[in-house]
């Protein structure tokens, strides 16, 4: 392939290559040029140029196939464009010769074909260039035109196509004879060239004025012509070319009517021509009259759909301005085709054109306009609407019968009004929130239209009245209550007319039905409602005949509506259900014979329809609440439903008797029946299996059914994939709705609410709009079917076997038509049965079964209609897949290979080859392997058959199944395969489009089986690779939409293994024009493949876009349809929200954005954000700009002409073009508001985001640069919009976001103003925010969400004054007000659960508002000493505050709440304990609910508690621990004010409670709860909860009251401590560990001060025994501790697990594992440091819960952990401090040591082995050591002085220690770091002083003589620096000591040391003026002590100093010569007395 990479065709190359792959070489090489013609330099190209022509010249006569034709022409007009136009003509001439060729043999034909594209390509490219050639050459190719074959037509059709594009308005002379010769072939055979003349008038069109103006009928009657037996692709293309037409006649181009001076068409005539299609189809209108008169034929299904989609391309292409000016013109006229007589002739007719006038609205009303001005549509459509319902009541009120025309217009007025309805329904649908102006406006009065509906004589027009109110109520939740209250009211009081009746209950049933969209519900009361409601009517239905089917049928009706409100509210009505149910049926058998003999027919009609209500309502319950179907209620059920079953054979005679218009009633009856069956299990009733399947198979197979009706299930029991064969793929189409109607079963797409009124109330099938059940007939059809599919594998086999014996009869025995409907169903009731036995794992049956069921389905493989084909495979593999044995397998493959190699006729060749892709597919690649060498070659084979397309395009579709199926087996298979699709790609001709699906999905399938290899470079990869590559090049320039859609899939595939391979920049641009297609499937795959890119490599993508955004602006390149501005690829997929309305479409919109978001977002800030603002600025007004204007009718036709003369220009001007049609809708503003909190979010990462000075820097380095702060205005203003929103998904959004900005920017200063955050300049725009919130008419989930909003506010402390912090503060009071109100007094809207959610919302609100008000409170009263444990994360933003706020600041504003909040947390606390016990103890909960939940809501409500108790748990303990557990309100706990009091719930025992009782109570409401959480807190529970909790916990046990009663309690205390452990194991972050540490702290205390409480008052009992101590504490005597039941066990078992999570080497059996490396001790993170001295500290205290038995059973354990801490993280640091776990562990060691045990004589050998050996291991550790350089030995030393002072008597004279301890020491002075000499002195000196001279005495003797030495020896190098001095001085000091400590007689010879050392130090009088700074200090400092030693011991320091003269010397020289200097300064100031009394080092903590 790299050799075709040449400018000039390599032909050494391509000689030398096999014959099969020229083709591909050269198109490669045309593929090559097609690229580098544009970049290339044009001097290159011009040198080349004759040879380059001679070269593609020549390949046209080479027989190129299509792909390479096209690249062809497209090459030679690139190349005569930028080189030399000399020889342009001859290549002209010839190519026009070529045309004109008398050959006509086929193997020319490619040839012929190959020149006419060049000629097109020619005038394309240079169109008035090649100046007047033009005429000739049309000639020519009109002439072929007439000769040639479809291929050739359709050739010459697009060339001409090209020639109009190019020569524009200079063509003008052969326009017409173009025109003439064309228009006879819109109604050619072949569809292909049909869309090609479509496509060539189209063009025609923009130049021809005479086809808009005095041929426009004639133009019309063509398409309509055209239309008639056309296929999909054929109507899209006429419908274009006659909504275009009919648009341009309207208003036409500028150019052209500047030129002749035209006559314009007016409205009314344009939109007749367009009525005549859809009313009278392609007949003329002269033929017509007769057939009127005759009442003959109806129009063409094909021709009314494509008449449709002309409408919509006729107000697409005047625009959305025009369709608001003559909104009402057009609706009137629409509304009028669906009234006509000619549309609605048989009923199924009516619906399909109500369908079609339901699509036109929808997708122009729906598209084109915005939200300001869909509301105005929705008046007008209100107003038509109330106008023809006035037209009704006056003929319904017309009592005297004079209006007879009146009848009719009546039931044409149901189908206008179901239009409207519906039409508004889905307006208002979608409009969601933002219709309440529509709503509200009483000069509407849209409700009371609608409601007025309700009355219709008509059923379908009351049933799309109630549909639209259910759409009103979904989309404006508050009025779904009013409504319901409104129709039930209406109910009783019109229940004596039967309209009423019928009316009101369809609208309520709707509106039931629709709460489930509806996320804050109803009232429970509601249900009862409409429980008494339909038992009235079930009651009252008997007592007036004129109403008792109407009330029946109602009473059922609300009754199923009902079950869809959930096992909530249905179980409190179960028990009257299943009462009813019995009721209607009979009891037994002989009442079941009594009734037959009863009876009229209209008796029998009512009875019959009760009970399909009946079982219509027990369907409803079991599909709606699986949960109430116990054993019980499922026997209970079956009564009724086995008499059901044993009616259902009685009914044929009781029709014979009583006439035939009860079998609509009878298929009612069996429909519900069977929908019922099917929903429960087959287990239920098989006993009834052989009655049931006879009729299930009678109905099917249309025993007892006169008419052929088929089932609509085949197509969905199919599989998806199969789509290409059936032709189903147009269900994916934006047209889907109306090409429903040309599907070939019966009465496809003619769904319509009236075929099944239940249908109302249930849930609206997925991409529906609206649901349409379809008529009875069929559905009854498809129940049984469905049924049959259930019941089959659960029948024996005998059984099995005779239905499939008596299918085949069926089968035999009909004939024609009805043969091929009962095997349609047949064949859809076998694959049901087959796909049932594959979903229950169950077998088909013995060999006769199999036989049977094979031959049925065999002989189906070679049935003429395709449908069935395709199921016979289908059915053949599923039946491979249950028999699942390898030589049936086998069997069925073999039949296949030989039917294949023996038959010639298309029908069995396509079935058999799908067989064999079936059976591959269902059995997989290993079952079936053996076979796959003999179907591949065979499909192989098939698939080159060119004669046949079909054949190919079945045998290719089984390959891909082949291919897919086979996996990896395929691998050997994948070269032949691949060249063949090459192959064909490069022969079909484009228009078998099917074929060429067919190639897409088996390269696709290719691509997959190869897969990751493809990223290889070997030879054959490389091949394999290029040759897809090259089909998807081929592919993506093919015309058809499906085609091309596969392409992209292949792409996309190929992306996701060689990812290199793929170029974007040529994909990319690609995908973006497609993203404009008018194809759902193509727009479907180019969003599909842009999300996969965008997903890793979103900037690129990006990037090509914008490229592409700009060469459409640079080049005068039209083709080239694009939106993509400024805004970018990102701003197109915005604007595509707003149009797209298919679900994977939008959803894969969204995550595209998202991709791109994450990765783009912070680098593009500015870019985004203005992105989003924008989507969210866009207010309603725009689009709304033009009111509707109504005109009237006087205005007379002049002022209209007038008028149209001056929109004539103005009308469709470029100005429209540029600005998006429509402001953004509310769906995508919301998901804007959303990426506005994922752009905050991402941005977390980088902290200059949130800080303004750093920003500013960073942008002052960096303007380019962007940091999210400096669009904080912004971010703030697009969070008011959305707050402030018509939406309520809106507002949700934008409260989520302004909560998130208020959390990230809190704590951000304001670097101007000290002092100060930035957020305060906002606080009017949260206020205002906030506010409307609150206001009385928003929903509750809104007020909730508003409640955390402003806890979050108030409690961020971004403000500082009270007065502004009221404003928001307010809005909380006034919601609290809102709380205490009670239950039941509001008039409620929406469900109890609401209500629930908001109240709770609101005591969330105030908890926090209160946690943190006291935590500042703490905060400020400790305010000297800052706190040092934050528990919590978000420390920042108290610094600030606390500095600001006055110490009562917030709390003095939640005060006042206190008393009545502290009672409603209370109680909200208790029901959240009671809603968390397990379900056994259901019974247990109050009955009536409880303080802020009913029982009806209580699973909705345990959500609400378990989102709101945390914060509330941690603010009722801190409130009780700030009162003293409440104390001094207990006299006030009766609580006054609620209408139900929520603590109340223990009625009046509770005053009469002692404050003790009390205080218990609430203890253990408050430590249930904590320990039920943190047993098992969920994994979805937010973190926040679980920190709460614990700071509760932590808060509760600082209380002295919860001490206490902990401690008595010790059991409690274990669990507590067992359930902190578990906590601990499953979650991570420190800061929870750090709280658990504290929490566990407090329960020790507790335990501790317990104990001493117990041991001071046992002391003073027994004051005479001394030993009555050891067995108080743990332990006892023998000091066993019990796991289980000790708190020192519990805490141990806690404290060990987190200090081996931290250090994990202090865990021995770590350090033994072979694979242990040891590690070097390191710096622990500040927060895990803090965790380690917290636990270290807990566990030194724990001895002292022990009794001395008990802490010597611990002891080792705790020495060992401790000493182990200190050996871990006893770490030099920079600064030397010590660090947090050490200075603990030095703690703990002296708390132990020093601790009473030591005094237990009992004790006493124990405890000295656990000092000794302590100090031992301690020595051990302090070893100096390769291994730990970096050792902190001053903590080491410290630990050893704390052993030796305090243990001294356990310690005196053990030399093995003594000596090591010495070791240590010396090792220390000998130290090179002063630091550590320094410290040593200082223990040392402690040592040497320590009271026990047997302890100090060895240690003097052997260290003193060292320090003395080291002393000396400073005189020859004097301290350096700060450090060093100091280590002396506290050498002399020490020596000072030692001095003192002396007997006097020895004084003298100590002083000897001393003074001499501290004389060696002064320096001499003319050094001391230049020494440096810290020789003068020590200097001074000799000099001071010598000063102060002589006076201490004069007498022996005169011996010294006398001894020495030059010591003497020395010292009076420096004596003098610090006086003088201390003369001169002593004028300034008295010589300041020494102070150095103290050390100079302190440490933190003292440990002596």
């Amino acid at each position: 392939m790299e050799l075709a990479h040449s400018l000039l065709l390599n032909e050494d190359a391509l000689a030398q290559i096999t014959e099969a792959k020229r083709p591909v070489f050269i198109f490669e090489w045309l593929r090559f040029l097609d690229k580098v013609l544009v970049a290339a330099n044009r001097v290159d190209v011009k040198e080349k140029q004759k040879k380059l022509v001679e070269q593609l010249t020549g390949l046209i006569s080479s027989a190129p196939g299509p792909p390479t034709r096209k690249l062809l022409a497209k090459n030679l007009a690139t190349l005569y464009s930028i080189g030399d136009t000399f020889t342009v003509f001859q290549t002209l001439d010839k190519c026009n010769e070529i045309i004109k060729s008398k050959d006509d043999t086929p193997a020319y034909l490619p040839t012929k074909l190959a020149a006419v594209a060049c000629v097109g390509a020619f005038y394309e490219k240079m169109g008035r260039m090649l100046g007047s050639s033009f005429p000739d050459t049309i000639n020519n190719l009109l002439k072929a035109l007439k000769s040639a074959e479809s291929q050739g037509r359709g050739e010459i059709l697009l060339s001409l196509q090209k020639v109009l594009s190019g020569l524009g308005g200079a063509a003008a002379s052969c326009h017409r004879d173009i025109y003439k010769n064309a228009r006879s072939l819109l109604t050619d055979r072949s569809m292909a060239v049909r869309c090609a003349v479509a496509k060539c008038l189209l063009e025609l069109q923009n130049e021809a004025v005479f086809m808009w103006t005095t041929e426009l009928e004639n133009v019309a009657t063509l398409c309509f012509k055209a239309l008639e037996g056309s296929n999909y692709g054929v109507r899209v293309a006429v419908a274009k070319l006659l909504g275009t037409v009919m648009a341009t006649a309207l208003m036409p181009k500028q150019a052209a009517v500047m030129r002749q001076n035209v006559k314009r068409a007016t409205l009314e005539e344009v939109l007749e021509l367009m009525a005549t299609g859809f009313l009278r189809g392609g007949s003329g209108f002269l033929k017509s009259g007769g057939e009127m008169l005759k009442g003959g034929g109806s129009v063409s299904r094909e021709v009314r759909v494509g008449v449709t989609q002309a409408y919509v391309v006729f107000v697409t292409t005047l625009g959305g301005q025009w369709l608001e000016r003559n909104f009402a013109t057009f609706l009137s006229h629409v509304l009028d085709l669906v009234s006509h007589p000619r549309a609605t002739q048989t009923h199924v007719e009516a619906v399909y054109s109500r369908r079609c006038v339901s699509f036109m609205l929808r997708a122009t009303l729906g598209g084109l306009l915005g939200e300001k001005a869909q509301i105005a549509a929705g008046k007008e459509i209100c107003q038509a609407i109330s106008k023809q319902m006035r037209a009704v009541e006056a003929v319904v009120n017309d009592i005297s019968g004079e209006n007879k025309a009146g009848a009719a217009d009546v039931s044409a007025s149901q189908h206008v009004m179901v239009c409207a309805l519906k039409e508004l329904g889905s307006l208002v649908q979608s409009l969601s929130a933002t219709a309440s102006p529509l709503i509200q406006e009483p000069s509407i009065g849209l409700l009371e239209t609608v409601t007025s509906v309700l009355l219709h004589p008509s059923m379908a027009a009351r049933l799309a009245a109630a549909w639209c109110l259910r759409c009103v109520a979904v989309a404006l939740p508050y009025q779904l209550t009013p409504l319901l209250d409104r129709c039930a009211e209406r109910i009783n009081n019109l229940k004596s007319s039967p309209e009423a009746v019928s009316g009101y209950s369809f609208a309520m049933a709707a509106l039931l039905g629709g709460v489930h969209q509806c996320p804050l519900g109803i009232p429970h009361s509601k249900g009862k409602l409409v429980v008494s409601i339909a038992e009235d009517l079930l009651r009252t239905a008997a007592q007036n005949s004129r109403l008792s089917l109407q009330r029946t049928q109602a009473g059922w009706l609300l009754l199923g509506a009902l079950m869809t409100l959930g096992p909530s509210l249905v179980r409190y009505h179960l028990p009257k259900m299943l009462l009813l149910w019995r009721n209607v049926f009979p009891r037994s058998q002989k009442e079941l014979e009594a009734e037959k003999a009863r009876g009229d027919s209209f008796t029998w009609q009512v009875t019959l329809e009760g009970r399909a209500g009946a079982l219509c309502a027990m369907r409803s319950f079991v599909a709606h609440c699986p949960e109430l179907l116990t054993e019980d209620v499922i026997r209970r059920l079956m009564t009724p439903i086995e008499c059901a079953m044993t009616m259902m054979s009685h009914v044929p005679a009781i029709i014979k008797v009583h006439g035939a218009h009860l079998k609509a009633s009878a298929a009612m009856v069996r429909l519900r029946l069977y929908d019922i069956l099917a929903l429960l299990p087959p287990k239920t009733y098989e006993g009834s299996f052989n009655a049931l399947l006879r009729e299930l198979v009678a109905e099917f197979t249309l025993t007892d059914n006169s008419a052929n009706t088929t089932t609509s299930l085949l197509r969905s029991l199919c599989h998806y994939d199969d789509s290409v064969l059936m032709g189903s793929w147009l269900q994916e189409t934006d047209h889907k709705s109306i090409e429903d109607q040309l599907q070939p079963n019966s009465a496809s797409g003619s769904g319509a609410l009236e075929h099944d009124p239940s249908s109302i109330y249930l849930r609206v099938p997925v991409g529906e709009a609206i649901p349409g059940p379809l008529p009875l007939g069929v559905s009854v059809i498809d129940a049984s079917v469905a049924l049959f599919g259930v019941v089959f594998p659960h029948v024996s086999f005998k059984h099995r076997l005779q239905m499939l014996d008596h299918f085949a009869e069926c089968i035999k025995q009909a004939k024609g038509v009805r043969q091929q409907a009962v095997q349609l169903n047949i064949f859809t009731a076998v694959l049901s049965a087959l796909k049932g036995l594959a979903e229950n794992k169950s077998t088909l049956g013995p060999e006769e079964v199999r036989k049977s069921a094979l031959a049925l389905v065999m002989g189906a493989l070679d049935n003429p209609n395709p449908i069935l084909r395709c199921a016979a495979g289908e059915a053949l593999g599923r039946m491979a897949q249950v028999v699942g044995e390898a030589t049936f397998i086998a069997r069925m493959a073999q039949t296949s290979f030989d039917k294949l190699k023996s038959a010639r006729d298309v029908v069995s060749r396509t079935g058999h080859s799908l067989a064999l892709g079936c059976l591959h597919r269902y059995v997989g690649g290993i079952g079936s392997g053996q076979h796959l060498k003999t179907s591949v070659s065979i499909l192989l084979a098939l698939a080159q058959d060119g004669s046949s397309h079909e054949v190919q395009t079945w045998a290719l579709h089984s390959l891909a199944l082949i291919v897919d199926s086979s996996g990896p087996m395929y691998r050997g298979y994948v070269e032949p395969t691949l060249s063949l699709v090459l192959t064909l790609l490069l022969t079909v001709p484009p228009s078998h489009t099917e074929v060429h699906q067919c190639l897409g999905r088996c390269l696709g399938a290719l691509i997959t089986t190869v897969g990751p290899e493809l990223q290889g470079n070997g030879a054959t990869i490389s091949t394999i690779r290029s040759s897809c590559l090259v089909g998807c090049a081929i592919m993506q320039d093919h015309s058809d939409s499906l085609v091309q859609a596969a392409a992209i899939s292949c792409l996309q595939q190929l992306h996701m293994f060689a990812p290199r391979h793929v170029n974007l920049s040529s994909l990319v641009p690609c995908l973006c024009v497609h993203l404009c297609s008018s194809h759902l499937l193509l727009r479907r795959a180019a969003v599909a493949c842009l999300r996969q890119l965008a997903q890793r490599e979103a900037a690129e993508v990006c990037e090509y876009a914008m490229s592409l955004a700009k060469r459409a602006g640079d080049s005068k390149d039209t083709t080239i349809k694009l939106n993509i501005t400024e805004t970018g690829l990102e701003g197109v997929l915005f604007g595509m929200l707003d149009r797209e309305t298919d679900r994977k479409l939008c959803s894969d919109i969204h995550d595209t954005l998202g991709h791109m978001l994450s990765s783009l977002a912070v680098e593009k800030l500015s870019h985004w954000l203005k992105l989003c603002k924008d989507v969210l600025a866009a207010t309603t007004d725009v689009g709304g700009a033009v009111v509707f204007e109504v005109e009237k009718d006087e205005e007379d036709s002049e002022k209209k002409d007038e008028m149209d003369d001056d929109t004539m220009f103005t009308g469709l001007g470029e100005d429209d073009k540029s600005k998006p049609s429509v402001a953004p809708r509310w769906v995508t503003r919301v998901f804007a508001a959303d990426c506005l909190c994922r752009i905050i979010l991402l941005c977390e990462n980088d902290k200059a985001h949130f800080d303004l000075a750093a920003a500013r820097s960073a942008q002052a380095k960096n303007p380019k640069g962007d940091q999210l702060v400096l669009h904080l205005s912004d971010l703030i203003r697009m969070a008011f919009m959305a707050a402030t929103d018509h939406s309520n998904q809106l507002r949700m959004a934008g409260l989520q976001a302004l909560e998130d900005i208020i959390k990230k920017f809190a704590s951000v200063p304001e670097p101007e103003f000290p002092g100060h955050v930035i957020l305060e300049q906002y606080q009017a725009n949260v206020g205002a925010a906030l506010r409307p919130a609150f206001s009385p008419d928003t929903p509750s989930d809104i007020t909730a969400k508003a409640c955390q909003v402003c806890s979050t506010w108030i409690g961020s402390g971004v403000v500082s004054d009270l007065n502004d912090l009221r404003r928001v503060h307010n809005l909380l009071v006034s919601s609290l007000d809102k709380v205490q109100a009670g239950k039941g007094s509001s008039s409620q809207l929406y469900s109890e659960s609401a209500t629930t959610m908001e109240k709770l919302a609101v005591l969330k609100a105030w908890a926090e508002v209160y946690v943190v008000s006291m935590k500042i409170k703490k905060e400020a009263e400790s305010k000297p000493a800052k706190p040092v444990r934050n528990a919590d994360d978000d420390e920042d933003e108290d610094d600030l505050g606390a500095d600001v706020l006055p110490p009562d600041s917030l709390i003095t504003l939640v005060q006042p709440e206190l008393p009545s909040l502290s009672r409603l947390w209370l109680a909200m606390l208790r029901d959240y304990a009671l809603l968390t016990l397990p379900a056994e103890f259901s019974s247990q909960l109050p009955p009536d609910g409880g303080a802020f939940y009913t029982p009806e809501t209580i699973d909705t409500a345990r959500l609400h508690y378990r989102s709101s108790w945390a914060p509330v748990l941690h603010a009722v303990a801190l409130w009780l621990s700030s009162t003293g557990f409440g104390a001094g309100e207990e006299k006030e706990e009766v609580p006054s004010a609620p209408s139900k009091a929520p603590a109340l719930s223990q009625g009046a025992s509770f005053t009469t409670k002692t404050a003790e009782e009390s205080v218990e109570d609430r203890m253990h409401l408050l430590l249930g709860v904590s320990i039920e959480f943190l047993c098992f807190p969920r994994p979805e529970e937010p973190i926040e909860h679980v920190m709460s909790c614990l700071q509760a916990l932590f808060t509760l046990l600082e209380s002295p009251w919860a001490k206490t009663h902990i401690a008595e309690d010790q059991l409690l205390a274990v669990e507590l401590l067992n359930v902190l452990h578990r906590l601990l194991l499953t979650r991570d972050p420190p800061a929870v560990q750090l709280q658990v540490t504290a929490v566990v702290q407090e329960t020790i205390r507790a335990a501790q001060d317990h104990l001493q409480r117990q041991r001071t008052s046992k002391g003073k009992e027994e004051e005479g025994e001394k030993d009555s101590q050891p067995s108080l504490g743990e332990g006892g005597e023998t000091g066993e501790l019990v796991p289980g039941k000790s708190l020192v066990f519990a805490a141990m078992e806690l404290l060990v697990f987190i200090l081996v999570r931290h250090l994990p080497q202090l865990n021995t059996r770590v350090k033994e594992s072979p694979s242990h490396v040891a590690l070097r001790p390191q710096r622990l993170p500040e927060e895990s440091a803090r965790l380690v001295a917290n636990t270290v500290s807990i566990l030194a205290g724990l001895p002292s819960l022990c009794s001395p038995a008990g802490g010597m059973t611990i002891l080792p354990t705790v020495l060992f952990l401790i000493t182990g801490v200190l050996r871990e993280t006893a770490v030099k640091t920079a600064d030397n401090s010590v660090p947090v776990p050490v200075s603990a562990a030095l703690q703990g060691i002296k708390t132990i040591i020093t601790s009473p045990l030591a005094r237990v004589e009992s004790m006493q050998t124990q405890w000295t082995g656990l000092v000794r050996s302590s100090l031992a291991s301690v020595l051990e550790n302090s070893q100096p050591d390769e291994s730990r350089p970096d050792m902190d030995e001053v903590s080491m030393l410290t630990a050893i002085t704390l052993f030796l002072l305090s243990a001294s008597n356990e310690l005196v004279g053990v030399t093995a220690l003594q000596k090591g301890c010495m070791d240590r020491f010396r090792n220390a002075l000998n130290s090179s770091d002063p630091w550590v000499q320094a410290r040593c002195y200082q223990l040392l000196l402690s040592v040497f002083q320590h009271s026990s001279r047997a302890l100090s005495t060895p240690y003097i003797h052997a260290l003193a003589p060292l320090m003395v030495e080291k002393l000396k020896a400073v005189e020859r190098s004097r301290p350096g620096t700060a450090a060093e001095l100091q280590a002396v001085q506290e050498g002399i000091r020490v020596l000072e000591n030692l001095v003192g400590m002396g007997e006097e007689q020895n004084r003298v010879q100590l002083l000897a040391l001393l003074v001499p050392t501290l004389v060696s130090y002064l320096l001499d009088e003319n050094a001391i003026s230049s020494a440096p700074q810290v020789s003068k200090a020590l200097h001074d400092f000799a000099l001071q002590n010598l000063m102060r030693i002589g006076p201490l011991y004069p007498a022996a320091f005169k011996i010294v100093i006398g001894a020495a003269p030059e010591l003497k010397i020395r010292l009076e020289s420096a004596i003098r010569a610090n006086q003088a200097s201390s003369r001169a300064k002593a004028a300034a100031r008295q010589a300041q007395p020494t102070v150095q009394a103290a050390p100079t080092i302190k440490l933190k903590t003292s440990f002596f």
